[in-house]
């Protein structure tokens, strides 16, 4: 298959260095086109947290918000604040909610708190009756446990006529804690739940579903829908076949291809032997650039399961791990490539269109997620545009 992940004109910056990071913001956009097409009659929000999954808020942001995204999630506020310039007539919610001494990055900025706590309710109210009408979202907690207001003081609010004029929801919310196991009765328990919120909370937009959700269908979409994962490429249902486009390529330069001799050993700890004469290219990557130590060959406990390492990939030939990964080295074995398949000063795929990022992640004994808002900050990075 043609990659397109392949810029012939990169800046030389990014064609000499030691880790390179490519973002195709145009399968970022047509990720999100088709996540609103599955929420059906849902608008579909768009979540940049953890500076858009490690991927970069404001390149990301701008490329949702010309695709057609309203209402934007962030986690603090200070990436609610450098995400406005790029997203500026957008709903952006901060998923935090408030506290003391915000109010002014809120104001200034045009953000909405998601209220998540009693003590931040008590706090906003009181902001309000000095302040006056200013939008906020209530997050309800339906079974999660994390964030949120319990159910029975959510819905006392409703009727709750000491409460301030000026509160004046215009989203509530809750989250699914199973959501990427269509199987689990949790998420049934939650939905209902959270329709008794939302039937009580007339006339205010209501939100269940992150990437997981939509894909349960209709009945979990309400009026918004909070795809994130999914948006970069990432599986948001386990065990499904993987819908989304690919989204970033992250290579390592090889520093040397050595050779070395059945019996011997590779890397820390000497935990792995060789058991044939062996080709190891020795790459500029490691757990320094969130290449996880997790994806060791050997020498971790993950291993002791059975569970095979990680791989790259050179050509059109995935290669393993072997031995520890270090802070910023890591040994691949390419034995079995042709000796002219590789050579000191190319580049390994660590994730991309070729080696997806589920299957490192699941190496690793991790989730995509966590790869991701790991990326270090050694990469040389570079966009591919998306359209407007």
């Amino acid at each position: 298959m043609t990659d397109r992940f392949t810029i012939l004109d990169a800046p030389e910056e990014f064609l000499s260095a030691p880790l390179r990071l490519t973002t195709d913001l145009s399968a970022i956009a047509d990720n999100w086109r088709e996540m609103a097409r599955r929420s059906g009659k849902a608008r579909a929000a768009a979540v940049v947290k953890a500076d858009a999954y490690g991927l970069g808020i404001e390149d990301v942001g701008q490329t949702l918000y010309r695709a057609g995204a309203r209402d934007f999630f962030v986690a603090v506020p200070a990436e609610g604040a450098t995400l406005r310039p790029y997203a500026p007539e957008a709903r952006i919610f901060v998923l935090s909610g408030i506290w003391p001494g915000q109010e002014e990055i809120f104001f200034e900025n045009d953000l909405v708190p998601v209220i998540a706590s009693e003590e931040q309710l008590a706090f906003w109210m009181a902001v309000l009756t000095e302040r006056g009408p200013y939008p906020c979202a209530l997050h309800v907690d339906t079974g999660f446990n994390r964030l949120g207001l319990p159910m029975a003081d959510a819905m006392a609010l409703v009727d709750d006529v000491s409460r301030p004029a000026s509160l004046d929801p215009v989203l509530v919310m809750s989250h699914l804690a199973c959501g990427d196991d269509p199987t689990s009765p949790m998420n049934r328990r939650q939905l209902e739940k959270f329709q008794e919120v939302s039937e009580a909370f007339e006339g205010v937009d209501s939100s269940l579903s992150a990437s997981a959700g939509i894909f349960l269908g209709s009945d979990y979409h309400f009026d918004l829908t909070r795809p994130g994962i999914a948006l970069y490429g990432g599986e948001a249902v386990n065990g499904a076949r993987n819908p989304m486009q690919p989204v970033v390529k992250a290579e390592a330069r090889i520093l040397q291809i050595r050779d070395a001799k059945a019996g011997e050993s590779v890397s820390y700890g000497a935990t792995h032997l060789l058991s044939r004469d062996s080709r190891l290219a020795v790459a500029s990557v490691g757990y320094a650039d969130g290449y996880l130590r997790n994806l060791s060959g050997s020498g971790i406990a993950l291993r002791d399961t059975g569970f095979p390492g990680a791989e790259g990939v050179i050509g059109d030939k995935r290669v393993p791990v072997v031995g520890r990964v270090t802070m910023d080295l890591t040994i691949f074995d390419v034995t079995d490539l042709s000796e002219n398949a590789v050579r000191s000063g190319d580049y390994i795929e660590l994730l991309g269109p070729s080696m997806p990022l589920d299957d490192v992640a699941r190496a690793a004994g991790t989730i995509g997620y966590e790869m991701l808002t790991g990326l270090g900050l050694r990469y040389e990075r570079i966009y591919l545009e998306g359209e407007d």
